[in-house]
């Protein structure tokens, strides 16, 4: 979605951004290295980090900002649950786009990628 988003606004963005590389959530997102941490402490559920992050968020950023990436990160959350639960299939796994972001972001060194289509 990222790249799709980023080709219709014309934006150039490194997509490593989503692997963790700050130097590449500092391209063409305002905030990005901010956003990446804070994303980060979230999935990771570490309290020490997402009160690090929150505050670095809060203080580059704003309080607009960080109330917005608090709800698109509470968002998908609610969405991936709801999902998993009624059983929603995800997108087709073996299309060539989804290869190729796999690819290229290196998703297969995950050990949950052992049960991910290849």
């Amino acid at each position: 979605m990222l790249r799709v988003s980023s080709q219709t606004t014309a934006t150039e963005i490194d997509l490593q951004a989503i692997a963790g590389r700050e130097d590449s959530a500092a391209r063409g997102i305002s905030f990005g290295p901010e956003l990446m941490r804070f994303a980060e402490a979230l999935a990771r559920r570490d309290a020490d980090a997402l009160a690090k992050s929150r505050q670095a968020l809060l203080q580059a950023a704003g309080g607009a900002v960080l109330v917005d990436a608090a709800g698109v990160a509470a968002n998908f959350q609610r969405m991936v649950r709801i999902a998993d639960a009624t059983g929603i299939p995800v997108d087709d796994m073996r299309s060539e786009l989804g290869r190729a972001v796999r690819e290229e972001l290196g998703l297969a060194r995950f050990a949950s990628a052992q049960h991910s289509l290849r």
